[in-house]
């Protein structure tokens, strides 16, 4: 069973809610004892915390009761231990618990691609406040302190890791990140790391004053509230802005990349959708460099459907909004992308491989089953998937072209890059090609046989 603490109080079995409760009160005390699992709150708290300080120990104690018959049908048990109670381990979890822990694990990786795509799966978690309609913000600080700090970690983490990766988007409309920061940083001024992203993306979309001006209020708002002045990291990006130093800068695109959106995608190599989609994965020999994986988040996902055609511009507008939206069904929608990725490339590099196939097939079928047939302004009829798709688009629209793919016959002569660091797949109709790109792998083998 599975408990949803992040945003407003729900619990879930089998994919279907389950009503536990109608009394705010008794929701609220499944909930503070859910934050802690296994461990005995006290009952004075309970009671401080249901009440504002109120005794009503009698009224607590048949709280419990309830809950204990509501969640028996489920397996989920609530103990008594000495003068408290607590919600017992085992088949049942917590959102709150599996975002701590997602958060934690993408906070230890190196590579920051990696590090910003765990990252966004955790924060993708939050649906609203904790607890959001049960407890309000004074309340919310003392139960949720620890995960509070541990989100506010993650956001910040993120904005680095965007901006190292140049996924900021600085040349997209004056800059996504900017935009997300700054709400953000009105809410916890004193955030230095918060502060220092906002005032680099600010840089970079050319807001160089706004920056400066960021910086002015935070030093204000340090002096007043700490007595104290912003730190090394903090300064060194003011002495920066205001030197216009280079380091600031979008990090450079390398040759094998592309700029769409303010996302970064790599360039093409088949001219084929199918095929380009595998190479939006760069680790297929098994190793995993820093930025192998191009479909960092779902805004990488929607664009790069937009970039090769696959979906219309104003489609890709309107699941960037969704994904905005709904952001776990966004981290679904991406998970799925990429479990499709790895089939399409087993299924091209080998044709023998049954399991693949019927994988792919299964989201082509999918595919077939959502498309209408339209007739375009030219007169001629032709298979669409509708926007009601939803941010499944991408995925459904993808496998329509691996399906085509592997129903022609040159699905045959798709050939994998040789470059070590590469294994880019590409169609080699005539025997001949052996690069991905001479402007890039065979470029630098001949630089490689020249030296």
């Amino acid at each position: 069973m599975e408990f949803r603490l992040l945003g407003p109080f729900e619990a879930v079995r089998d994919g279907a809610p389950v009503s536990l409760s109608r009394r705010r009160q008794e929701r609220l005390l499944l909930a503070v004892l859910l934050l802690a699992p296994g461990r005995a709150v006290a009952a004075g708290r309970l009671a401080e915390v249901l009440w504002d300080g109120g005794g009503a120990r009698g009224t607590l104690h048949t709280y419990v009761s309830r809950l204990r018959m509501a969640l028996r049908p489920h397996g989920v048990r609530i103990v008594t231990r000495g003068d408290g109670y607590a919600a017992e381990p085992g088949g049942w979890r917590t959102d709150a618990a599996e975002f701590a822990e997602r958060a934690r694990a993408a906070a230890a990786l190196r590579d920051p691609a990696e590090r910003l795509r765990r990252t966004e799966e955790a924060l993708a978690l939050w649906r609203g406040e904790l607890l959001d309609g049960l407890a309000d913000g004074e309340l919310r600080a003392r139960l949720g302190a620890e995960l509070a700090e541990l989100r506010l970690g993650a956001l910040e983490q993120r904005a680095e890791d965007r901006l190292h990766t140049g996924r900021d988007g600085a040349r997209d409309g004056g800059g996504p990140l900017a935009a997300e920061l700054r709400p953000l940083v009105a809410r916890y001024p004193l955030r230095e790391r918060l502060v220092a992203s906002l005032m680099t993306a600010l840089y970079r979309a050319g807001s160089q004053a706004e920056a400066l001006d960021v910086y002015r209020t935070t030093r204000l708002a340090l002096a007043a509230e700490l007595g104290v002045a912003p730190g090394p990291a903090l300064r060194d990006v003011h002495a920066k802005v205001l030197s216009a130093d280079p380091s600031l800068d979008e990090p450079p695109l390398p040759a094998y990349a592309v700029r769409v959106r303010g996302v970064r995608l790599p360039l093409h190599t088949s001219g084929q959708p199918a095929l380009e989609f595998c190479n939006t994965w760069a680790g297929w020999d098994g190793a995993r460099a820093a930025g192998a994986e191009w479909l960092t988040g779902y805004r990488a996902l929607a664009v790069w459907a937009g970039h090769l055609g696959v979906l219309e511009d104003w489609l890709v507008t309107r699941l960037l909004k969704q994904a905005e939206e709904q952001p776990a069904a966004a981290v679904e929608a991406l998970a799925e992308a990429r479990e499709l990725r790895t089939a399409m490339h087993d299924c091209f590099v080998d044709p023998a491989d049954r399991r693949a196939f019927k994988q792919v097939a299964r989201t082509a079928e999918a595919a077939a089953r959502a498309a209408e047939f339209h007739r375009d302004e030219d007169g001629l009829g032709r298979w669409r998937l509708p926007a009601s798709t939803g941010l499944r688009l991408p995925v459904l629209a993808v496998a329509r072209s691996a399906a085509d793919l592997l129903a022609d016959p040159r699905r045959f002569t798709v050939t994998a890059c040789p470059s070590p660091d590469c294994g880019w797949l590409f169609l080699d109709t005539q025997g001949r090609r052996r690069w991905c790109s001479l402007g890039t792998c065979a470029a630098r083998e001949h630089a490689a046989c020249l030296t």
